[in-house]
């Protein structure tokens, strides 16, 4: 059993993408990482290892439409911009990533405007 809530969650994560590796063959990973005031997602190629398309509340066009980076309505717009910037990249399908986050609250709201945005996982 892990020591701490950090440790745990690592541990978690860890599962999350020995799962995600077994399992999703070729596809692109929608990795979201949530902190406190912020959320971020990104679209990794784990056979290049690189970023391909990335979206979070830190950034300046998001950060208008928002009041706070920490909340539901914060996610649903990262996830929207994310499955919009996918799509100009003719990105459709991808496995989702929750990292070591529970899937629920922040991290579901942004998996479901990512859904409705034409990402399909």
């Amino acid at each position: 059993m892990a020591k701490s809530r950090h440790a745990a969650r690592r541990v978690r994560g860890d599962r999350v993408r020995y799962k995600i590796a077994r399992t999703s063959g070729d596809r692109l990973r929608l990795s979201v990482f949530r902190s406190v005031s912020h959320i971020y997602a990104q679209i990794i190629d784990d056979a290049q290892g690189r970023t391909i398309v990335a979206a979070s509340t830190l950034e300046e066009g998001i950060r208008s439409q928002i009041k706070s980076g920490g909340n539901k309505e914060a996610a649903i717009v990262v996830g929207r911009s994310i499955a919009e910037r996918a799509l100009k990249a003719n990105i459709r399908q991808v496995v989702f990533d929750r990292g070591g986050c529970l899937y629920h609250g922040r991290v579901k709201a942004l998996a479901d405007s990512a859904r409705e945005g034409g990402l399909e996982f």
